[in-house]
């Protein structure tokens, strides 16, 4: 945290033991002494109607922060549950939890310790330590946020309550628990049967917790002790008699070691180590490689560790996905790759304007050069030729999108390709509208336009415990195969993808796309590519045009693997 100059201290006593906990005065950069009972923000506040005051209203000052967020910290840390809950804007949830931190949690002994403010907000850390039953203990330590807002009733400031404020793991509605976990710990392999860890592989954090949670039982493992994050989210769907595909729980410390059963996995560790070298590179970035023939999954990586957006990300495609509107297009004759094909400057359709990134236009152009240019009106110029239905249909009939039924190992997010209509469905065609993928959803894209038949990518081998694997209800034929792969190869060798693929051919083909979002000042980059028996797909969160920021990403990896 650095060097930080301190007040002087007069007539200082030993801090108090309250109720299991240590209190001691809040303090930091930015903070100074505050008397809890003395008038702050968690005081009564009683007054007479004679003596009301107007509503305070406007930004809070550094003060209104400044006592606050001490008054909420110093109460939590001096186990005052019911004045700290009192200082926040949703009393019964802040008391609910900050209960259970000390009674469901075991955490005893805790320092809070304030760090200077950045407008309303007011990071802090904690130090504590979990001691469960038995005498068994281990420190805790790590580094959370609040805010304060005014309630508009009173103009009161209070500390705005979520979850997160308490652990930055924690979502609204998950707890903190320390004892027996609910499931034994497994010990992952690499499909050469070495070890993955978080050490060596730290993208694979969140990998590794699904793997838990859904062999654990399994394995052969026996569960230790832990200060666990139990998802709201699990407990209501095993209420219903069935598990959770969502976030994981999450071992925070553990107390004692259970006994781990093993699961080996598809990933590949010089694939694993490469993508994680080369997420590192870009902030928000996500990347993905399968094995195109069989599904298997054999690496994953996210610069960003605590969200798993290659497997679980929503994300706008862009471009990339008009390798499904393509096959769509060949499918119904609406397309062939070395014939005419129109891709003006502007198209619309629904009331919305189309247009081609730096309004270029194609004058009698062919589909190839159309798709290899990435041309947007090529594809909005067909939308009153389609059925609104049909790009749903396509995306889940031929590439197994959208059904939520893949069944990898881990939680996934299976894509989303929804019936839309007017400017909405002509949107889909390129990639924006409603259309949501992520990595892992894109990789198995171009691996069955590779292919023409969909391999639902997977991460443990479905004969570890059975599961059914997704299937698509058709194949492409023969001849829309040979000429999505034929617009690939082009788009490797010489359009949008060339820069990045150079060198890699011939047997190769892919597809860049570039996806605008709301609010953000560069688009989101996309690239999927395959070569050999490999298919890979990356994403770069406000990055920029795919081929530039993800590019270099999936073209390493393909490079690496062959």
């Amino acid at each position: 945290m650095g060097n930080r100059r301190r007040a002087p201290e007069r007539g200082r006593t030993k801090p108090a033991v309250i109720g299991g906990m240590i209190a001691v005065v809040v303090g930091g950069a930015g903070f100074g002494v505050y008397a809890l009972y003395g008038g702050g923000a968690a005081a009564d506040d009683s007054s007479s109607s004679s003596n009301a005051k107007p509503v305070k209203k406007g930004p809070l000052s550094a003060t209104e922060v400044k006592s606050t967020a001490t008054a909420f910290l110093t109460a939590w840390q001096s186990g005052d549950v019911t004045t700290a809950a009192a200082a926040t804007n949703d009393t019964a949830a802040a008391r609910t939890l900050l209960t259970g931190y000390g009674k469901e949690a075991y955490i005893k002994d805790v320092t809070l310790t304030a760090k200077k403010r950045s407008g309303d907000a007011v990071p802090f850390s904690v130090k504590g330590t979990v001691a469960y039953k038995g005498g068994l203990t281990k420190p805790l330590a790590y580094e959370s946020e609040l805010t304060v807002v005014r309630r508009a009733k009173d103009g009161k400031p209070l500390v705005d309550w979520h979850s997160k404020v308490v652990h930055p793991d924690l979502k609204d509605g998950d707890k903190l628990v320390t004892g027996e976990a609910g499931t034994p710990p497994v010990k992952a392999l690499d499909r050469d049967g070495g070890e993955l860890t978080t050490a060596k592989y730290p993208s694979l954090g969140t990998v590794l917790d699904g793997l838990r949670e859904k062999f654990g039982k399994t394995a052969g493992g026996k569960a230790g002790i832990e200060l666990r994050v139990i998802r709201a989210e699990a407990e209501s769907k095993d209420a219903k008699g069935s598990g959770s595909d969502e976030t994981p729980d999450k071992t925070l410390v553990e107390l004692s070691k259970g006994t781990p059963g093993t699961v080996r996995t598809t990933l590949s560790p010089g694939l694993q180590a490469t993508a994680e070298q080369q997420v590192a590179k870009k902030a928000k970035s996500s990347a993905v490689v399968i094995r195109p023939s069989t599904g298997e999954i054999l690496a994953v990586a996210n610069a960003g560790h605590g969200f798993n957006t290659a497997f679980q990300g929503s994300l706008a495609p862009g471009s990339t996905m008009k390798i499904i509107t393509a096959s769509l297009l060949i499918d119904k004759g609406l397309a062939s790759t070395n014939k005419e094909h129109p891709c003006p400057k502007f198209s619309t359709y629904g009331g919305w304007k189309f247009q081609n990134d730096d309004k270029f236009e194609i004058k009698g152009g062919t589909f190839k050069a159309s798709f290899a240019r990435s041309c947007n009106t090529a594809f909005i110029s067909q939308a009153k030729k389609l059925s609104d239905d049909d790009l749903t249909k396509q995306a889940q009939q031929v590439f197994g999108l959208g059904m939520d039924n893949w069944a990898i190992g881990v939680p996934t997010f299976d894509g989303s390709v929804p019936v839309q209509s007017q400017a909405q469905m002509a949107a889909s065609l390129i990639g924006q509208g409603g259309v949501r993928m992520n990595p892992l959803n894109m990789a198995s894209v171009v691996a069955t336009a590779k292919t023409g038949t969909f391999h639902q990518p997977y991460l443990v081998a479905p004969t570890v415990d059975k599961r059914t694997l997704a299937k698509a209800s058709r194949s492409l034929s023969a001849d829309t195969t040979a000429q999505l792969k034929e617009l690939l190869q082009y788009t490797a060798a010489a359009g949008t993808a060339a820069e990045a693929m150079a060198g890699l051919g011939p047997d190769f083909g892919a597809k860049t796309g570039s996806a605008e979002v709301d609010g953000q000042k560069k688009p989101n980059g996309w690239f999927t590519a395959w070569k050999g028996d490999l298919a890979a797909a990356g994403v770069v969160q406000q990055g920029g045009h795919g081929g530039e920021t993800a590019g270099p990403i999936v073209a390493a990896l393909l490079k690496a693997g062959s």
